[in-house]
């Protein structure tokens, strides 16, 4: 995705960045806390764990300047449908601003990131009268104060119609219950993008059937989502007209004052017949009421795998809203058909196939922390996942790059890699890893000539130099690292599986990153063909071999051999030097080969957090890399910092991108980070909380405990596993996983 995303970037930015200027002054003076807690109603002492939630944190976002550029999801955890709102289609991707005032519909979307876009979906809007059907002629005045979302439940006034939207979700269906406050014509409008979707009436009075195909790519011929849609009104009348960008269906009845109108929608990605089957399944004559109590339970349940102590209720709704945000992705791609088999449409063949399948998720943006905090907290979810990717690989002859919601090119490098590796080496059951291991050493020993969203770019220059010269590959030093880190990664695949010669093949080439070290610089550095390094070095220029950073971003991108970086570039001394340096200097930059200012630069800018980019996932292992040279307390003091200034019960420091950004959170304030995923361990850190505790589905408890837990205290002194003393600076997982009480001394100094 890199030169396609580069050139989205810029049309984007220059196409949307006029309509959100004033937005942004908008957003920017509204409170930050009072916003949230308005429209999220986190309460100070929540009834649930969801209560903490802010469901609108980093929608306050645009294409210059990221928030985190995410949706107010409403869903189960995980859910094949998402239900939110769109306030404008005139944005495109863009299609939710929380300072928009006026709402188009209730969306079911499937989109991944605005950057990839959306498929499959509709929005949904109750009327009274006969507005104009465009999206701006139908769109309805709704006031801050009057939106209420939880993870569970939606509910909004629509000022212009009088009525009241109570929405809740279940894996891949909702129910809608409108409120319709004064007498009079009334209807339902349903909106489908282009001019390819289909809207009929079925032969059971009051239900219907919808089609929308519309996507962005990475789906198989023929694809669409389908929906059911059952409405009790008496004798609706449907009508279909094609718009300019959609076409659009009404439902129109008469309703009596106050009465209430119940939608039941289900989705497929199957067919039509799958759709209602889903929705009986799931809603069939269940009340609203019922609908949502189980809904909260299921995220009771979900986020009630860790349960923190703190006094500190901002940081109790940051925490929430984090592991909220870190449960809705992947989304699942499975159905249970009529026989109760577990099915799904494939988006690799386009057939039905039996089995488990996830979609949606940028392995180059979730490897780091998601997958590594599923292995201790979710790992029975985890085997799922892991097991759909082993369905793609089988499905479509190769593991995906960027699964959305099938191949698609995107990032670099092979991070699924990453993935297997560190659930083979936690020891993770449940899913085919014999499967997964053919598909990693296919992609890291086949040449491809055209990247298709699966494989690896120039593994012949790999295989044949050990590198990926900058004279021929885009975004060479970051391929070359990915390279390398991901043949380590296979390497460790390959040992836990027997396959002894191809560990060591692989283990010896993940030393490929020592030919892409500049010895004179102590960077990392693109490299050409004959061997020499690019002239006119600028270490802050981004892009120019470097992915969506510069030299200083990639400097210790080597999490699979600290030891050998730190030796490489003078010792722990000289390696402290330049971290140090790392995040104090001014955060400069200049633009290089992207040609623009794209909103990652901006992020880093506007901190003080010297060339250290929260706001994007290579700098998010960087702090610990302090740690590993010997220098804890420098871990421990950029950490706290970033965990108390860069995440906010509102925004988050960058993209959030499925998850990544909040598992980094999850993880970071329980006191420990997976610095290398791969190797089964933990780099500690400074714990957030008086007390956190990990409910495991093993049914062990590991209690993590902050003695001494204060204001200004984020220096730890001593940590102890189950009363015995650690002195390193990393925990096993097996220790963690197992479960015991892991307890740090806190100091307010360095110890």
């Amino acid at each position: 995705m890199n030169k396609d995303r580069r050139n989205f970037l810029k049309s984007a930015v220059i196409g949307v960045s006029a309509s959100l200027s004033g937005l942004d002054t908008i957003a920017s003076a509204m409170p930050s806390e009072s916003t949230s807690t308005q429209r999220s109603t986190a309460p100070t002492g929540a009834r649930r764990l969801a209560d903490y939630v802010n469901v609108l944190q980093g929608t306050n976002s645009s294409p210059s300047y990221s928030r985190g550029n995410t949706l107010p999801i409403v869903a189960a955890p995980f859910g094949m449908a998402h239900w939110t709102i769109q306030t404008t289609s005139e944005r495109g991707n863009w299609f939710f601003h929380p300072a928009d005032p006026r709402i188009e519909g209730v969306r079911c979307t499937h989109q991944l990131a605005p950057w990839l876009g959306d498929y499959g979906h509709l929005a949904i809007l109750p009327f009274c009268g006969t507005p104009d059907l465009s999206p701006n002629g139908r769109a309805s005045s709704y006031r801050p104060e009057d939106l209420h979302l939880t993870p569970y439940s939606m509910r909004v006034e629509l000022r212009r119609y009088n009525v009241t939207i109570d929405l809740v979700p279940t894996e891949r269906c909702c129910m809608m219950e409108l409120t319709f406050a004064k007498a009079g014509p009334a209807g339902l409008c349903i909106a489908i993008p282009g001019s390819k979707g289909t809207w009929v009436a079925a032969e059971k009075p009051g239900s219907f059937v919808a089609t929308s195909p519309s996507n962005h790519g990475g789906v198989a011929p023929d694809f669409a989502t389908y929906y059911s849609i059952s409405v009790d009104a008496t004798t609706p009348r449907l009508d279909f007209k094609q718009m300019e960008n959609e076409g659009v269906g009404t439902l129109v009845f008469n309703v009596a004052a106050n009465q209430k109108i119940h939608v039941r929608i289900g989705s497929s990605f199957i067919s039509a017949e799958q759709a209602q089957l889903n929705l009986d399944r799931e809603l069939g004559a269940s009340s609203l009421d019922q609908l949502e109590n189980q809904a909260a339970e299921i995220w009771e349940k979900q986020l009630g795998r860790i349960r923190i102590v703190e006094p500190d209720q901002t940081r109790n709704k940051i925490f929430y809203s984090c592991l909220y945000r870190a449960s809705l992705f992947p989304r699942i791609w499975h159905e249970v058909d009529a026989s109760g088999k577990t099915v799904h449409r494939s988006p690799y063949n386009g057939s039905v196939a039996e089995g488990v399948m996830y979609a949606d998720h940028g392995f180059w943006d979730v490897y780091r922390a998601w997958y590594p905090m599923m292995t201790l907290i979710y790992p029975d979810r985890l085997a799922d996942i892991l097991q759909a990717w082993c369905n793609a690989a089988k499905e479509g002859g190769w593991l995906p790059q960027f699964p959305c919601p099938g191949y698609r090119g995107g990032m670099s490098g092979s991070p699924i890699d990453t993935v297997f590796a560190d659930a083979a080496v936690k020891n993770i059951k449940g899913f085919d890893l014999e499967t997964a291991y053919v598909a990693l050493r296919k992609h890291a020993t086949t040449p491809l000539k055209v990247h298709f969203g699966y494989g690896r770019q120039g593994v012949d220059d790999w295989l044949a130099v050990g590198y990926l010269p900058a004279d021929k590959h885009g975004g060479a030093l970051t391929e070359s690292l990915d390279a390398a880190y991901g043949d380590f990664c296979i390497g460790q695949v390959a040992r836990v599986l027997g396959h002894n010669d191809d560990a060591v093949m692989f283990e010896e080439r993940s030393k490929n990153w020592h030919k892409v070290f500049d010895p004179e610089t102590k960077f990392l550095r693109p490299r050409l063909s004959n061997g020499e390094w690019p002239k006119n070095f600028l270490p802050i220029r981004w892009g120019n071999g470097y992915v969506e950073g510069s030299a200083w971003q990639y400097r210790v991108s080597v999490p699979h051999d600290p030891e050998g970086l730190i030796i490489a570039m003078g010792g722990k001394e000289a390696f402290v030097a330049a971290l140090d340096e790392l995040t104090t200097m001014q955060p400069i930059f200049d633009v290089g080969d992207y040609g623009f200012e794209i909103h990652e630069m901006s992020e880093m800018a506007a901190v003080d957090f010297g060339q250290y980019a929260q706001s994007n996932q290579p700098s998010h292992h960087i702090l610990y890399m302090y740690a590993m040279a010997g220098r804890p307390d420098r871990t421990q003091y950029w950490v706290r910092r970033v965990l108390d200034e860069l995440y906010t019960v509102d925004n988050f420091a960058g993209d959030e991108d499925t998850g990544s950004m909040a598992a980094w959170y999850v993880l970071s304030s329980l006191g420990f980070y997976s610095l290398c995923p791969g190797r089964p361990s933990y780099v500690l850190g400074s714990p957030l909380f008086q007390e956190a505790t990990l409910h495991l589905p093993s049914g062990a408890k590991t209690r993590i405990r902050a003695v001494n837990q204060a204001p200004g205290n984020r220096y730890v002194g001593a940590v102890a596993f189950n009363g015995k003393a650690i002195h390193s600076s990393q925990i096993d997982h097996g220790a963690l996983a197992s479960g015991g009480e892991l307890v740090f001394t806190m100091l307010n100094k360095r110890s």
